[in-house]
C-alpha cells in the first residue's frame, strides 16, 4: 500500500514513518502542502495521512485536492486540534478518519488498516448501510464515519450486537461505563436522543417500560 504523509515536524515525521514501513506499507513523506500537492501530481496513493497545520497549504486544502482529483484515496486527517469546526471542516470534505495528536503508533496503524481494510471492502463489494467495527471503536454508514462520542458509540454497539433482545437502561449502564456511574439511569435517554440524531435511519426501537432495542432500517 502507498501511503502519502504529510507531517512538518520532523520527529514526529521520522517515528511515525518508521512504524508505517515495519507494517509494510510504501511511505512518501512531504514537509509541507506545496510539496504534497506536488507529489500528488505526479502519482497515485492509497492513503493520505494530513496534518492540518502545516506550513503554506493546508491539510485540509490538501484534502479538498484529493477529494476532488483523486476521490479513490483514503485520509486520515491528523492534528493537534481538537475543536468541533475543525473536524466539521474536515468531514464535509470527506474526510475518512481524524486523528487528534498526540497519538500513539500502534492507535494510528490500527486506524489505517482498519479504513483501508474498509476502503478495499467497499469497492469489492458496494458496502451500504450501518457497519459497527469494533477495532477502532467507530460507526459508518455507506462507508462514511459516523461522528459519535465513546458512550453513543458503546451503546449504539451493544444494541447491535444482540438485536433481539431488549436491554433495560441499567443495563445498557453496565455495558457502558461499567461499576463507575453513579447517577441517573436517564442519562441513557439522553444519549440515545443524542444518537437518534446522528443515524440516518430509525435504528433504536424504546420498549415502553423497558428500555431499548436495536432494528434494522425502517
Amino acid at each position: 500500500m502507498d501511503i502519502l504523509f504529510l507531517e512538518d515536524e520532523p520527529t514526529i515525521r521520522e517515528v511515525l514513518t518508521e512504524y508505517m514501513k515495519m507494517q509494510n506499507y510504501d511511505v512518501t513523506c512531504a514537509q509541507d502542502g506545496e510539496q504534497a500537492m506536488r507529489l500528488l501530481g505526479g502519482r497515485r496513493f492509497d492513503m493520505a495521512v494530513l496534518d492540518i497545520m502545516v506550513p503554506g497549504i493546508s491539510g485540509l486544502e490538501v484534502l479538498g485536492y484529493l477529494k476532488e482529483h483523486h476521490p479513490e484515496t483514503a485520509t486520515i486527517m491528523l492534528t493537534a486540534l481538537d475543536d468541533e469546526k475543525t473536524q466539521v471542516q474536515a468531514f464535509n470534505l470527506y474526510a475518512d478518519d481524524y486523528v487528534i495528536k498526540p497519538v500513539s503508533p500502534i492507535i494510528l496503524l490500527k486506524r489505517m488498516e482498519t479504513i483501508l481494510r474498509r476502503v478495499k471492502k467497499a469497492r469489492g463489494q458496494g458496502e451500504t448501510g450501518l457497519m459497527v467495527d469494533d477495532d477502532s471503536y467507530q460507526a459508518f454508514y455507506d462507508g462514511k464515519p459516523l461522528e459519535l462520542t465513546l458512550s453513543e458509540f458503546l451503546l449504539l454497539q451493544t444494541l447491535k450486537k444482540e438485536p433481539k433482545r431488549v436491554f433495560t437502561r441499567e443495563q445498557l449502564i453496565l455495558r457502558i461505563f461499567n461499576e463507575d456511574y453513579v447517577g441517573n439511569d436517564r442519562i441513557i435517554d439522553a444519549h440515545v436522543k443524542n444518537l437518534r440524531k446522528k443515524l440516518p435511519g430509525n435504528y433504536i426501537k424504546t420498549v415502553i417500560g423497558v428500555g431499548y432495542q436495536f432494528r434494522e432500517e425502517r
